[in-house]
């Protein structure tokens, strides 16, 4: 396995798991609001790679989708994935 294919591996991990936080804190906070997700706990798994697959899940869920802090907060670590991505395979 090559180290862009490990690297796209995590990725997609990360993403199966925001979705699934996500999902579970959609669950959570109509059933179980005593088991909720925190919140700084979804951005970091936004921050750490998850962000799209969040994103997604929150618009498709109507999960988050009135707070700001992810709404806007979670487009602006997408872009700074991005910058960061074309650092790192185009500069370095």
């Amino acid at each position: 396995m090559t180290q862009i294919q490990a690297v796209l591996v995590i990725f997609a991990l990360i993403s199966v798991f925001s979705v699934i936080f996500t999902v579970y804190d959609k669950y959570a906070a109509k059933r179980k609001p005593d088991r909720r997700i925190p919140e700084k706990t979804l951005l970091l798994l936004s921050a750490v790679g998850g962000s799209v697959a969040m994103y997604i899940t929150m618009k498709l869920i109507r999960h988050k989708t009135k707070h700001a802090k992810f709404m806007i907060g979670i487009p602006i670590i997408m872009v700074l994935q991005a910058a960061l991505a074309v650092v790192i395979f185009f500069v370095l």
